[in-house]
């Protein structure tokens, strides 16, 4: 059934007159009555009485009318809800995230986001680089947000921000009180580490920086999310270098101090696969840049 014949059929159902309704419809009045007579031949019932006196709806008319109406507004909401995905109006985010990714203004980009496009839904998944990446190239997700890595074919990323490795010490440590640390003073410390399995690139990274510093660090534990590391180091369970952003968690009893020389830096990554093309996908991007960009990490000597 047309949904052309059927917004025939409504409007000379409301207008009752052909010369009106086919001037409404913008079309003559012989391919009005040719469009209602294939419709009511396609249901097997008259829909309307004509005589003389004018036109008038039969039972089976009357019956058709309200679905009608109610099939025609269905489907002109499903035209409107999908010109609006394809605008970036409405629809829904999957989003991957590492879990630093909270302390750099993702929160804020998101809030901003969600105010402008109050139709658009965001699922949030915490992960790791790894996952992430495999969640996009399985379609499960429409975007991430990593660390450094080496992005599979398909796959487009922008870099959001970059920022130093900080010293993290129990606030009781002796070498909790320096203004700035030398990496070589943390040789004899045993670290809190991310798993390699878990991330990697970050594990490499710290070892690359201890190694470049003349000793290999001595791992006390390996965890999978970053306030385990601060809850261990607030407790005394060792040291760890981490990303400056993670000043803001605010976790008691640890202290953090930057580090001398240069450092590699802690990057964060929007990724997202190239095609389809995604409008959502584009503007959470701004949203993100913007918001990031605006949280500094806080000055750790100060």
């Amino acid at each position: 059934m047309e949904l052309r014949l059927l917004n025939y059929f409504a409007t000379l159902a409301e207008e009752l007159h052909f010369s009106r309704a086919a001037q409404r419809l913008s079309i003559s009045q012989p391919p009005l009555s040719v469009a209602i007579r294939q419709l009511e031949e396609e249901i097997g019932a008259a829909l309307f009485e004509r005589s003389s006196k004018g036109v008038r709806l039969t039972a089976a008319g009357a019956h058709l009318l309200p679905r009608a109406r109610q099939l025609l507004a269905l489907a002109g909401q499903a035209a409107q809800e999908t010109r609006d995905v394809g605008q970036g109006v409405r629809g829904h985010l999957r989003l991957g995230f590492v879990g630093s990714a909270l302390y750099r203004g993702v929160p804020q980009a998101l809030a901003h986001f969600q105010n402008a496009h109050p139709q658009v839904r965001i699922d949030m998944r915490e992960l790791n680089s790894a996952e992430q990446l495999l969640g996009l190239q399985q379609a499960e997700l429409d975007m991430g947000l990593v660390h450094s890595v080496m992005l599979p074919e398909g796959l487009r990323s922008q870099l959001l921000m970059q920022e130093p490795f900080v010293a993290c010490l129990p606030r009781p440590h002796a070498l909790a009180g320096h203004a700035a640390l030398d990496l070589a003073q943390l040789k004899h410390e045993r670290l809190v580490l991310f798993s390699s399995a878990v991330s990697p690139l970050y594990h490499q990274r710290i070892y690359q920086m201890c190694m470049a510093h003349g000793f290999a660090p001595e791992v006390r534990h390996e965890v999978r999310h970053w306030l385990s590391v601060l809850s261990l180091v607030s407790l005394g369970q060792g040291a760890a270098i981490v990303p400056a952003a993670l000043q803001r968690v605010g976790m008691p009893d640890v202290v953090f101090i930057p580090l001398l020389g240069e450092q590699p830096q802690s990057e964060l990554l929007a990724v997202w696969r190239s095609q389809p093309d995604n409008p959502l996908v584009h503007k959470l991007l701004l949203s993100l840049q913007s918001a990031v960009q605006a949280v500094q990490a806080p000055d750790p000597g100060a």
